[in-house]
């Protein structure tokens, strides 16, 4: 599991990246934090992305407010 939504975006009331590795962890899951903003994702986030793809155990979900970032990021990871 790849997170890439920041904290509290969304609010507060959303869980934290905290509690979502404690809970994928607990279902044997392992679990990546990487926050990025929309609308533009650096060359060193992209790069890290791409690492995370190569390095996690398969099937990868990756996830964040709406698949747009992480979509970009997929693809732009591709060509790495």
């Amino acid at each position: 599991v790849i997170n890439n939504r920041p904290d509290f975006e969304g609010g507060p009331e959303q869980p934290t990246s905290a509690q979502m590795k404690a809970a994928a962890e607990a279902l044997g899951l392992a679990y990546a934090y990487l926050p990025v903003q929309g609308g533009f994702q650096s060359t060193e986030e992209i790069a890290a992305f791409r690492e995370l793809l190569d390095a996690l155990p398969g099937p990868v979900l990756a996830f964040c407010r709406s698949g747009a970032r992480c979509t970009k990021l997929f693809v732009q990871a591709q060509s790495l």
